[in-house]
């Protein structure tokens, strides 16, 4: 490692350890309002509609944490971060949590001091290219220019990719997905990579879909999921739980429909622990009996989140896979609530 970059890693170390010693469910309750970290700009999973409110997947996991917290999915605002910036913001107390397209890895967890709070999206990396290229695979892309969005596991994956296959590439540096397409549509690059979620988010937002494809290969394996700091491990649980909520209110079936009628008591006990009706697992939180079903109330479960951003009906047409439910052939699990 480079003495500028080690230096970087260990200034990311100590702030990190300095921030969660605050304990920043005790600073979101008392400013009223969670600071959530997203991305510039995602279709489907973070961008600002034109009234400038935030929507999306990611967005949808901010306005669950808020109202778990604050009874208030409203209570939110949002920073939105780069590859290069999101660490610094997460590690400086900029952003109280971080929601956008990350990658949990090893370093990222351990050398970083991050704590992954768990997956809310399992994805790999794809390529996308102009149908008129004239390419079907990724292995046919010996000599391409491609866009690259730096500070990312992209980056790495895609030296990795191309050295293994003995081929070359001229990588296109970018910040943002926004100039990612720019320069992309530009004909600055053949290919962008990143993860496939993103190209199809990407490619919905174009004026003719159609004309671009992502290839078949999938290069990597990219766990997406929301982050906090090391050392705050209230924090952590509290972000760590209202994922798991969502995700088993889709299981026990319990919609935004009928969270009311549920929240009156069922024959489910786990129904009744999940939304406050038996049991205190809110309390061992530090948070009120309905934590979880104010998170639920925010936008659904963790299924309608999916469906209503970035589903199958939407433009972005991403189909469940292996963000289905373990019942249903997915990976997408949550330990028991008990």
């Amino acid at each position: 490692m480079k003495k500028s970059a080690l230096i970087g890693a260990l200034t990311l170390t100590g702030l990190a350890a300095g921030m969660a010693s605050a304990g920043t469910v005790d600073d979101v309750k008392a400013k009223g309002f969670l600071q959530c970290g997203v991305t510039t700009g995602l279709v489907g999973f973070a961008a600002p509609d034109a009234n400038g409110n935030w929507e999306g997947f990611d967005v949808g996991f901010c306005r669950a944490v808020a109202a778990a917290v604050l009874g208030d999915p409203q209570a939110v605002k949002f920073t939105p971060t780069t590859g290069k910036t999101r660490f610094t913001a997460l590690a400086s107390g900029e952003i109280d949590l971080l929601a956008r397209n990350t990658t949990w890895t090893f370093s990222r967890d351990v050398d970083l001091k991050f704590t992954f709070v768990g997956v809310n999206y399992y994805d790999g990396q794809g390529f996308m290219v102009p149908k008129e290229l004239g390419v079907s695979s990724a292995k046919e892309l010996d000599g391409a220019t491609v866009c690259i969005q730096t500070g990312t596991t992209t980056e790495l994956n895609l030296a990795d990719y191309f050295r293994a296959n003995n081929m070359n590439y001229e990588p296109v540096p970018i910040e943002t997905n926004a100039e990612a397409q720019q320069q992309y549509l530009a004909g600055a690059c053949d290919v962008y990579t990143t993860d496939a979620s993103g190209l199809a988010a990407t490619r919905a937002t174009f004026e003719n879909p159609s004309a671009h494809i992502l290839l078949p290969e999938i290069i990597s394996k990219e766990p997406l999921g929301p982050l906090v700091r090391h050392g705050d491990d209230q924090w952590a649980d509290i972000a760590r739980w209202t994922l798991n909520a969502l995700i088993t209110a889709e299981e026990l079936g319990v919609t935004k429909a009928n969270l009311e009628e549920m929240a009156k008591g069922t024959n489910n006990p786990e129904i009744n622990r999940l939304l406050g009706t038996e049991g205190d697992l809110g309390g061992m939180l530090g948070l009120g009996k309905d934590w979880a079903k104010n998170a639920i109330a925010a936008g659904g479960n963790y299924g309608e989140i999916f469906n209503s951003n970035i589903g199958e009906a939407t433009t972005i047409a991403l189909a469940r896979g292996l963000n289905a439910q373990w019942k249903d052939g997915g990976l997408i699990y949550s330990p028991p609530f008990r």
